[in-house]
């Protein structure tokens, strides 16, 4: 399944945040597929696509950074799979 994952820092994180990611990259662990991912210029929100079948290692990567980010999680589904779904 795909979810569409927007983040923004908590308040007073921003440079917690920014050295966490610099120093891990923030990458997904296996069985979580980052399909793409994009920031503001200021660095202080964004958003990814990813997509899995693990729902545990896909939970386990949001907890990683919900000290210092606040997430809005939202399963999402392709033009096909919606076709299919209002039919």
């Amino acid at each position: 399944m795909l979810f569409h994952v927007t983040y923004k820092v908590a308040p007073g994180q921003r440079n917690s945040a920014q050295e966490r990611f610099k120093k891990t990259g923030a990458l997904p662990p296996d069985g979580v597929t980052l399909k793409g991912r994009w920031h503001s210029i200021n660095g202080d929100h964004g958003f990814n696509l990813a997509e899995t079948s693990d729902i545990e290692a896909f939970g386990k990567w949001i907890q990683e950074w919900s000290d210092i980010l606040i997430f809005d999680v939202t399963p999402v589904v392709t033009d096909e799979q919606i076709a299919k779904i209002i039919s």
